[in-house]
């Protein structure tokens, strides 16, 4: 069969000129539409159920919302393991699935076994899922810095929250924007124990005082002759005197408003943790998380494109510095492989030309390569491989082996010459010939070579993600 292909490649010369024109073609759009990276993604199938649950213990948090989560989800398809953690007023349940399951089939599924708890769980808890990515999927991260001074910490997070965080999370194949640092602002209510004991108050009143009183509420139509006018009452809170000025009860017919048994002020949220720009003082930041399965370079790419808008937009003196860029990592790593790829298809004509003393057989070196390599990443697309460190670490071990194949069909050919002057009548009939010679042991051999990676696919867990892309590319 390999000499018939061989044969009729020789006959139909232009056939093959033509199909290699497109497939080299189809590979450098193949080359373009292929994602980067630059590690393999290592990290499991995993779905995460958060849940706050404000003032409440952990061991209030594991009996009540921890452990009903995690026995419901046991029972779900394909999950391999559930793993649960109870902190002070909030709960983590991390659901790892089998390997190979799809994302968000299995987000789809958890919550549909969510759906399942509803009436368990403590009113006003609701459990929801963590972004759609995975452990490498932070990316990009960036921080909001005023040296002017005109902006404070609460001022800058209050700009990240509400602003700077919403366009960042608009562009395609951005699955969250994290904010960190800075302070989260507060409406904050200190009570006088002393002057509701003199009022006659409770706590629970004042609270739902402050809860009613920050609600708009709808009327009816009044009808006029030609027109109609909507009544509807306007309450939402919008500043600190509107706060104050909320009647919490009364004492002997005179209303008791909460500036009399409380002090209204704005004030920090608390915080765990704080951001640091070089040693120069504390700022705001924010994360970008890429979305599973995206091309991080090409996200990156556009969540650039998106700052450069950002900026003409943020208040003067604020400035939005990237503090961690991955595009500069993917774009060494993947230049690195190449320009040793680029080497050794160098190195390997250089020794063809020297040896064989024949620029022409050099060169049939010079092409195989790199349409081989071409070839390959139609390949990776279709199966769904990016290209990282190791996918491209596959084809760089390949050339060695394609490299042997060439040569050893390139001496037949200058042994048929020794014996055959080679002449333009005779040149295609002893290429055919001398290439159906060797043409069937070089390719068992490969074949064999090619058979020696195959248990690599058969490793599991993060080995078989690491190593499963280099195996596929050498194959």
């Amino acid at each position: 069969m390999i000499e018939k292909v061989i044969e009729w490649s020789a006959r139909n010369k232009f056939l093959v000129y033509l199909a290699t024109f497109f497939a080299v073609a189809f590979g450098i759009w193949a080359v373009y539409n292929t994602p980067l990276d630059a590690i393999p993604d290592l990290s499991d199938t995993q779905v995460i159920v958060y849940t706050d649950w404000k003032g409440q213990s952990p061991d209030l948090v594991e009996d009540q919302v921890t452990y009903p989560i995690v026995s419901a989800l046991l029972s779900a398809p394909k999950v391999k393991v559930v793993r649960g953690y109870s902190f002070f007023g909030s709960s983590f349940v991390y659901v790892i699935f089998q390997d190979g399951t799809d994302l968000y089939w299995a987000r789809s599924r958890v919550l549909e076994y969510m759906q399942g708890l509803q009436g368990q769980l403590p009113p006003g808890v609701t459990p929801t899922l963590g972004p759609d990515a995975t452990g490498v999927g932070w990316a990009f991260e960036y921080a909001l810095v005023d040296k002017t001074g005109n902006h404070d910490l609460s001022q800058l997070r209050t700009l990240q929250d509400w602003h700077v965080r919403y366009w960042l999370a608009s562009v395609p194949g951005v699955s969250e924007v994290a904010s960190v640092g800075g302070y989260v602002k507060q409406y904050q209510v200190s009570i006088d124990p002393d002057k509701l004991l003199a009022y006659n108050l409770s706590i629970d009143k004042v609270i739902d005082a402050i809860r009613a009183n920050n609600n708009d509420v709808g009327g009816r139509v009044g009808e006029f002759p030609g027109r109609e006018y909507m009544v509807r009452g306007l309450g939402y809170i919008k500043s600190l005197d509107d706060i104050r000025s909320i009647a919490v009860g009364s004492k002997d017919g005179t209303p008791v408003y909460l500036r009399d048994v409380a002090n209204v002020q704005l004030g920090p949220d608390i915080r765990r943790g704080v951001a640091e720009l070089n040693g120069q003082g504390q700022v705001v930041g924010g994360i970008v998380i890429v979305r599973s399965g995206e091309n991080a370079l090409a996200v990156i790419n556009r969540v650039k494109a998106k700052i450069a808008e950002i900026k003409k937009s943020l208040p003067p003196g604020v400035k939005l510095v990237p503090v961690y860029d991955r595009s500069d990592l993917i774009l060494r790593s993947v230049d690195n492989l190449k320009h040793k790829l680029i080497e050794e298809m160098l190195i390997v004509s250089l020794v063809c030309i020297v040896f064989l003393f024949h620029f022409r057989s050099a060169l049939v070196i010079i092409v195989t390569l790199p349409v081989a390599v071409l070839l390959s990443m139609i390949s990776m697309h279709y199966v769904g491989l990016n290209s990282n460190i190791m996918s491209l670490g596959g084809i760089a071990i390949a050339i060695g082996a394609m490299v042997d194949g060439a040569i050893v069909m390139i001496e037949n050919l200058h042994k048929h010459q020794e014996r055959e002057p080679l002449t333009d009548s005779n040149r295609w009939r002893m290429v055919a010939t001398a290439a159906t010679e060797v043409g069937p042991p070089i390719f068992y051999s490969l074949l064999i070579i090619t058979i020696s990676f195959a248990p690599v696919l058969s490793l599991e867990g993060q080995a078989g993600r690491l190593f499963s892309p280099l195996a596929y590319t050498k194959i």
